[in-house]
């Protein structure tokens, strides 16, 4: 399995804009440095609280601070763009990262962007499809795209620039509860990136979004894997459930108050307010883990059980906690979470446990090959005088 950063990004109004970017690119030379795989950056243009407005301009930033992170738009709301134009800045940066980048493709997530730009909230799942079909068929063909739509045209368009990935770089379509994403996915062939996977609807969905996956694949003769399949979740972790309560204090309750008033995913709980209600209700539900890295790695376990199988889990980027613990957080789950699903601590659990079992014979022969050398030792030492 692999895991990496889902990060929208979520900053409280209020503080200064600049500083919390700053602070989203040193967490995510924090994660490069931890060996997490990827990380996705989000696109929006409203609300306050979302403020990469291009995830484009952002992984460039973030390509030039770190060495093996993979970086994804996270996701490009394909109904603010001409496909033409948004392929070709992704071709560039796939250039750019020496192919570190992959795609990931949405409808948008807030009305307050689609009401600015003039754009019909329900007609947005049709044109991220529409967009969605024009942009493969740029990265997929050789010959010239004509395409037209009521929104779009493309006129014997090509990418005079290919892409450093071949065929091209991975391409991922955004999953709610909503059957759009799964369905667009399993047409083009596409990875799956499932942003509510822990809330009510959304894991109560995972099933349902893979067989549309499937049979969407079977039906249009592409092909789909759970390897692509990517699963997101916000976690908070400390070295024991009660610090962890105490830390997400800081900022758990404006991330909610966020959800609630303003965002349009069904992510916070109602019914209650405090930091500590809070916590018990996010836990309880299994929304979140804010615990210890045993509660992580049981999560894990859970969404393994209930999708049947995937490929990477994403951790949802968050200030619930202050700098400090957010690194922290993460350095647990470098540490302790990720070797128990990539199998890189099994070998040296049972070279421990060999070497403990036969202690006693390597001891025995240890302290005979020294008493044996200290023999020696006073033998030359007799024979020499």
């Amino acid at each position: 399995m692999r895991f990496g950063i889902f990060l929208a990004p979520f900053h409280p109004v209020g503080q200064n804009p600049t500083l919390a970017l700053e602070r989203d690119l040193d967490l995510i030379v924090h994660l490069d440095r931890l060996g997490f795989d990827e990380a996705w950056f989000g696109e929006h243009h409203s609300a306050g609280y979302e403020i990469i407005a291009s995830p484009e301009v952002f992984i460039a930033t973030a390509a030039e601070r770190t060495r093996h992170l993979r970086l994804g738009t996270g996701v490009s709301s394909l109904p603010y763009h001409h496909p033409l134009i948004l392929a070709d800045r992704m071709v560039l940066l796939d250039h750019l990262t020496r192919g570190r980048v992959m795609f990931g493709a949405g409808p948008g997530a807030l009305p307050s962007d689609a009401y600015m730009m003039g754009i019909d909230v329900a007609r947005q799942r049709d044109m991220m499809e529409e967009a969605l079909e024009a942009i493969l068929m740029l990265l997929r063909s050789d010959e010239p795209v004509t395409y037209e739509t009521d929104w779009f045209r493309l006129v014997d368009a090509r990418l005079q620039l290919r892409t450093f990935q071949r065929p091209h770089f991975e391409v991922a379509v955004a999953a709610q509860v909503s059957p759009a994403g799964p369905r667009a996915a399993g047409r083009f062939g596409c990875s799956l990136l499932s942003l509510g996977a822990t809330s009510l609807g959304g894991f109560d969905a995972l099933g349902y979004h893979w067989g549309i996956m499937e049979e969407r694949s079977a039906e249009y003769g592409t092909a789909v894997s759970r390897d692509g399949w990517r699963l997101v979740g916000p976690m908070h972790l400390a070295e024991t459930r009660e610090r962890a309560a105490e830390e997400v204090a800081f900022g758990l309750p404006q991330w909610v108050d966020y959800f609630r008033r303003v965002a349009a995913l069904p992510l916070a709980p109602e019914g209650v307010d405090d930091a500590e209600s809070l916590v018990e209700v996010m836990n309880g539900t299994g929304l979140a883990v804010i615990g210890t890295p045993d509660d992580a790695i049981a999560q894990i376990r859970r969404l393994l059980d209930k999708s049947g199988g995937f490929g990477t889990y994403l951790l949802m980027g968050h200030d619930w906690a202050d700098t400090a613990a957010t690194l922290r957080s993460y350095e647990l789950f470098a540490r302790y979470v990720m070797p128990e699903f990539q199998n890189t601590s099994t070998t040296l659990t049972a070279s421990r446990d060999w070497a403990a079992a036969n202690r006693g014979e390597f001891i025995g022969a240890a302290g005979a090959a020294v008493m044996s050398a200290m023999q020696r030792h006073e033998e030359e030492k007799k024979r020499a005088r």
